[in-house]
């Protein structure tokens, strides 16, 4: 079923210029493979399977991909390179849909309230930007959010969020700089719980480099939660940047032995090339991909639809 209308016209035209860069390097690269030949032979797969390494899509979604059009070229001797675009659009949607990852016309709430949701990540890929984008996008909707400020390994992290809170208008729970993550958590959960909120969104401290104390961490966070809500965080949400490639694959595995992640947003996706790594995370973790960042306005975090994904990566 075609997916395109779910999202409003300015949108559609966002995402397209948000993977513009990613689209434009990949059909340059492809254009390459496949210059001067007409059927699609060992030659222009090993040319393919290049071409989609190096564009971030990562080496096991790619030999998936490839193996994928293997079979269907068997099938049919003579498929020639003109096909090739519309079967590599067609193997991609089909390996975005056989993950967890569900489409969405719009920023929802599920009916439990309030919903919290956990956000983690490192450092510098736009996690508390991401936060607070989606409180302001949420309180449009007439949504009541608060934040807590539970990141308290960085001062900027913890003064970040509290700008983004007057910005739009939101109370974010916050005790300073070195003060006990947990303890913000708590209180952040229990004034949403007090004041009937709807959505509840703590901000934690990316530091991989102490895997072990960012596991302890974070499940004496999620203790402390349980407290007022025995099923929170109703969503662990990972924030990677995608504009570092395989290095988001890292973080990703990382996180994902850390804790119990069980959703992703991909930021910074305009400025960069590597856009192909939303597939290969999104194949190799089966890990719904919630939310993608194509610009730095408010509304230039979008839920992620892959129907529309896969239409505005291949849009010529």
């Amino acid at each position: 079923m075609a997916l395109f209308g779910l999202f409003s016209k300015e949108k559609k035209e966002t995402l397209d210029k948000g993977l513009e860069k990613t689209k434009e390097s990949f059909f340059t690269k492809l254009g390459k493979a496949v210059a001067g030949k007409s059927k699609v032979d060992d030659e222009v797969l090993d040319e393919l399977e290049e071409v989609l390494i190096t564009s971030d899509v990562g080496v096991q979604t790619t030999i998936k991909i490839i193996n994928r059009i293997e079979e269907r070229v068997a099938k049919d001797k003579y498929m020639g390179t003109a096909e090739l675009d519309r079967i590599l659009r067609e193997e991609i949607a089909s390996l975005l849909s056989e993950n967890n990852t569900e489409d969405l016309a719009d920023f929802e709430l599920p009916d439990n309230k309030p919903h919290v949701i956990l956000v983690v990540g490192v450092n510098g890929v736009g996690k508390t930007t991401t936060i607070g984008k989606l409180s302001a996008q949420f309180k449009a909707k007439g949504k009541s959010v608060v934040l807590g400020a539970a990141d308290t390994f960085r001062a900027a992290a913890v003064d970040q969020l509290k700008l983004w809170g007057e910005r739009v208008g939101v109370p974010v729970v916050a005790h300073g700089m070195n003060t006990d993550p947990s303890a913000v958590a708590y209180d952040a959960v229990k004034y949403g719980v007090e004041n009937n909120a709807d959505l509840v969104i703590v901000d934690t401290a990316g530091r991989l480099h102490t895997k072990v104390n960012l596991m302890n961490e974070l499940s004496k966070i999620k203790r402390v939660m349980q407290k007022f809500i025995p099923e929170a965080p109703h969503e662990i949400m990972l924030v990677l940047d995608g504009s570092t490639g395989q290095n988001a694959f890292i973080q990703a595995q990382e996180f994902t032995k850390a804790t119990e992640v069980s959703a992703l947003a991909i930021t910074k996706l305009d400025g960069t090339a590597k856009g192909g790594v939303v597939i290969g995370i999104s194949d190799q973790f089966k890990i719904p991909v919630k939310y993608i960042g194509v610009g730095e306005q408010v509304n230039d975090l979008q839920v992620f639809n892959k129907g529309e994904f896969v239409d505005s990566l291949f849009k010529k």
